[in-house]
């Protein structure tokens, strides 16, 4: 389900552009059509106002909590379902953030990540994806929105877009408070650089997790096959552009990526650039090869890399107490992977495309 369709709706009632703005900056804010001074019969149409009750319900029937699942760290992970029954994950994370899903499932496949295992069962609306904001905002204010949870936001490009020119505008977001993540596709990169002037310009985190292009496409079995540089250089281009640092997203596997040849790797590509590497130890999840690095050697990780010119931090994934890594919740409430699940394979550092059944 996409904006615009609401949009059309409340114009086929005789809405002004200025009504269907306000009806939407009321909903993505969380905030119910009576909020403020003036009230829908001062300002909406009779015939918007007859609509409006049936036009709500459809946009709450977009996306429910279906359960909660709070954690130590402040986070709080959703699983939310979708009006056809499909279900989503959206967190809640500490300091007023709030990570979304663009899709439910992913068809990059990584091996690490447990909606790659899913494969894409469909795209989500602009509406839906908005959607999982009001419902936030419902729960606890929400001041900057990630699209980092289910899904690869480039491949869902219309809908994405739509949504974050929606939320850095009636939304009331600040544009560097959307971060819009991906494995890296040129499609992305071009889009963005096309935005009009005046369009909201998100900030990008690039999901890299490795400087080895043979051994990143292991890990990444059906992400764009772009070299690391030429990501790298296409992402910071976009920092630089939009004043917003690059966020690098690496997941730490030990024995994998976690190896003095990748650090060497991050120095060369981003030494002096605008952007931050952020270190987060895999979540474990039973069943799969790998393991998360001794805490020691991702502190050290950091350390070697600020010491080198490259701002670094070490970020714990949110909800680790209650198996929160993106997709593992979906999978034990709705059994996403199961028989059709991608297969995993080994990857050994010393010989990166290699692979075995895990």
């Amino acid at each position: 389900m996409d904006l615009e369709t609401f949009r059309r709706r409340l114009t086929a009632h005789g809405a002004l552009p200025v009504h269907v703005r306000r009806v939407l900056r009321l909903w993505s804010q969380g905030l119910p059509q009576d909020h403020g001074r003036r009230k829908p019969q001062d300002t909406l149409p009779a015939a918007v106002r007859a609509e409006l009750p049936a036009l709500l319900a459809d946009l709450e029937a977009l996306a429910r909590v279906d359960s909660e699942h709070p954690a130590a760290d402040g986070a709080r992970r959703l699983l939310v379902r979708l009006a056809d029954g499909q279900g989503i994950e959206a967190v809640l994370l500490p300091r007023g953030g709030l990570c979304v899903s663009t899709q439910v499932g992913c068809a990059v496949g990584c091996g690490f990540c447990m909606t790659g295992r899913s494969g894409l069962l469909r795209q989500l609306g602009s509406a839906e994806i908005v959607a999982q904001v009001a419902l936030a905002r419902r729960l606890r204010a929400v001041r900057k929105v990630v699209f980092m949870g289910m899904g690869e936001p480039a491949h869902n490009l219309d809908a994405v877009l739509d949504a974050v020119e929606l939320l850095g505008t009636l939304g009331g977001l600040g544009h560097k408070a959307i971060v819009v993540s991906s494995v890296g596709d040129a499609r992305l990169f071009e889009r963005l650089q096309a935005l009009p002037p005046g369009a909201v310009r998100p900030a990008l985190a690039l999901s890299l997790h490795s400087c080895d292009d043979a051994r990143r496409e292991a890990l990444l079995p059906r992400a764009p096959r772009l070299p690391v540089a030429e990501l790298a250089a296409a992402a910071t281009r976009w920092a630089r552009d939009s004043g917003y640092p690059l966020q690098v997203q690496w997941t730490l596997l030990a024995g994998l990526n976690d190896g003095d040849d990748e650090l060497e790797g991050l120095v060369r590509l981003f030494a002096g650039q605008p952007a931050i590497v952020n270190f987060i130890p895999w979540n474990t999840v039973e069943g799969l090869p790998w393991r998360r690095p001794d805490p020691a050697r991702s502190v050290t990780m950091v350390r070697a890399l600020r010491e080198r010119g490259v701002l670094a931090t070490l970020r714990q994934s949110a909800a680790q107490d209650v198996d929160g890594g993106c997709g593992q919740l979906r999978a034990r409430v709705d059994g996403a992977a199961g028989a059709d699940a991608v297969p995993l394979r080994r990857i050994d550092r010393a010989r990166p495309a290699a692979a075995a059944a895990a």
